[in-house]
């Protein structure tokens, strides 16, 4: 599997289309090039739900929860406002996966119960949200990828009991050995895999990830 050129296999979106019709309870993967590419579609999933009036959760070290911030803030976003409301909740990274991780593994109870206490806020105005998460990023980078999948695979049991969009994102210089093994890998846990190549913030480059059988 080639994940890091677009060629015909790929379809193609408007950014609004795609966080808002196509991938509104997906699993969605992105493996990017480069900084840029990865917080313009984080801005871009961030802004588009907060414009469909959603909820939005973003999990992600304090380096890209300041990046975006100031992007969201650069678009017209009032966010000490949508924090107040409820509607936005920047979580950093590691706070969040120091509260279920036990001797470098991923509690299932414990990961269920940070989780599950995150979705009841985000669900008391009665919205429709999404979540972007970045501690599965952060224990592949140490390394740690048993661990990884664990997480990623608590993540699709956990949203068997609610319905959202769920955002992963991983740098592509994180993949040191075979490229195409440690995706093929990960993308399992996904039900679609996003271009992490240079592109227009409007639009998407998408396709869905293809199961392994038996």
């Amino acid at each position: 599997m080639n994940s890091f050129k677009v060629d015909r296999d790929w379809s193609h979106s408007s950014s609004k289309d795609f966080w808002g019709e196509i991938a509104p309870c997906e699993h969605v993967v992105q493996v990017y090039e480069t900084e840029k590419v990865f917080l313009d579609l984080l801005h871009g999933f961030v802004s588009e739900g907060l414009d469909a009036g959603d909820c939005v959760i973003v999990i992600a070290t304090l380096q890209h929860l300041e990046a975006v911030n100031t992007k969201l803030r650069e678009s017209g976003f009032e966010l000490s406002k949508l924090e107040a409301e409820k509607v936005y909740f920047p979580l950093e990274a590691e706070a969040v996966l120091s509260k279920f991780m036990v001797n470098d593994w991923p509690d299932e109870e414990l990961f269920n119960k940070v989780a599950a206490g995150i979705v009841s806020e985000a669900k008391s105005g009665v919205r429709q949200f999404r979540a972007f998460g970045e501690m599965v990023a952060l224990l592949w980078a140490k390394g740690n990828v048993g661990a990884t999948v664990r997480l990623e695979h608590l993540w699709n049991k956990f949203r068997t009991k609610h319905s959202f969009c769920l955002f992963c994102a991983y740098p592509q210089n994180g993949f040191t050995e075979n490229a195409s093994e440690s995706l093929a890998h990960l993308c399992q846990a996904h039900s679609k895999l996003i271009a992490g190549v240079t592109q227009s913030q409007t639009e998407v480059f998408y396709k869905a990830v293809e199961k392994q059988v038996g």
